[in-house]
């Protein structure tokens, strides 16, 4: 593909904030890298992926407010993050994080496992227990 063919579809999927790398040829024939906001495929898939993310973070929200999860759980799906992938940031272990997403558990934790989740989701101790 050439690169003044590079698709430029933006339907400001990324608000500005950052830009699909394509390869294309130049007009000297060599291969190098162009900006695009994307085409209309590629836009399809992720408003669905996102719809999908919204959607669990949305369910997930309203286990929080029946008290069968603890705030935690907002934040791990806000970020599309896993038990595993978590407890990884936070070198500890799976079974520690998911005693964590029970609310009892996340009661218990002292200030400093507090800070280290905030850390690893970079907000404040405030906005980890809450879940807007």
């Amino acid at each position: 593909m050439k690169k003044d063919e590079v698709p430029q579809d933006d339907e400001n999927l990324f608000e500005g904030k950052f830009k699909v790398v394509k390869y294309a040829v130049d007009e000297n024939g060599n291969y190098g890298t162009v900006g695009s906001s994307g085409w209309e495929p590629e836009n399809v898939v992720l408003n669905q992926a996102w719809e999908e993310i919204n959607k669990k973070v949305e369910e997930t929200k309203k286990k929080i407010e029946a008290g069968e999860l603890s705030p935690l759980a907002y934040h791990m799906e806000k970020n599309i993050m896993d038990v595993g992938m978590l407890s990884q940031y936070m070198d500890i272990s799976k079974r520690n994080v998911s005693k964590h997403l029970e609310l009892a558990g996340f009661n218990e934790l002292d200030e400093k496992t507090l800070k280290r989740y905030a850390e690893v989701f970079d907000i404040s101790v405030e906005e980890l227990k809450k879940t807007e």
